[in-house]
């Protein structure tokens, strides 16, 4: 199957399949996709935690809405941004940059100087809008991932990021969650499972010029 016929097969799960588990090699896809993924700058200043535990997930539904796929599903991935951004993580970033590419110094530190005091000089409420956007691009590609490999996902926004942060402990890793994606294998009673995908047409959302 193609791209597109691979889209017109996804939809936001309702109901998943309690008993079907992704295998260890599809899970390893989507955490390489993850990493794969672009990020203003090349910065990733996002990070995605994978739950597999029954009695965690179970924990969480009360807190996303009582959505019950966050419980149903094989795998529940949580995508988090730094709670504090600082220049170290430009510092780090270079270094990498450095060790992989050993690119000199001087072609990367003018670079590096104007990202440092970028960051410096946006308030936290930029820098976290900043973040989440970075974790919302990430969010589209693994769900375009998953549906070329025929893994099933619900993108949610509905959860108390605070209690998610509480109960994963996300503060020793100066992580906050900002959104989170259940995935897994759609149950045969899922009620939208045989729905018509519902879309304007495409000359209506794009403009060619």
């Amino acid at each position: 199957m193609n791209s597109i016929e691979n889209l017109q097969w996804r939809y936001a799960v309702k109901k998943f399949d309690e008993h079907k588990f992704l295998s260890e090699e599809q899970i390893n896809i989507l955490k390489e996709a993850f990493n794969l993924t672009a990020t203003s700058y090349g910065l990733q200043p996002v990070k995605m935690v994978v739950i597999k535990n029954k009695d965690l997930q179970q924990q969480l539904v009360v807190h996303s809405w009582n959505q019950h796929q966050v419980a149903q599903a094989s795998h529940l991935l949580v995508l988090c941004i730094p709670k504090e951004l600082t220049s170290e993580h430009v510092e780090n970033y270079f270094k990498l940059v450095k060790d992989i590419r050993n690119t000199p110094d001087e072609i990367l530190n003018p670079f590096k100087e104007f990202l440092t005091n970028d960051i410096d000089n946006k308030s936290p409420e930029v820098l976290f809008q900043w973040m989440k956007n970075q974790a919302y691009i990430a969010l589209g590609n693994l769900m375009t991932v998953a549906a070329n490999e025929k893994i099933d996902s619900c993108p949610m926004e509905g959860f108390v990021p605070e209690k998610y942060n509480e109960i994963l402990d996300l503060d020793k890793y100066n992580l906050q969650s900002v959104l989170v994606l259940p995935v897994g294998f759609r149950a045969d009673d899922d009620y939208m499972k045989d729905l018509k995908k519902v879309r304007r047409k495409t000359e209506e959302v794009v403009i060619e010029l």
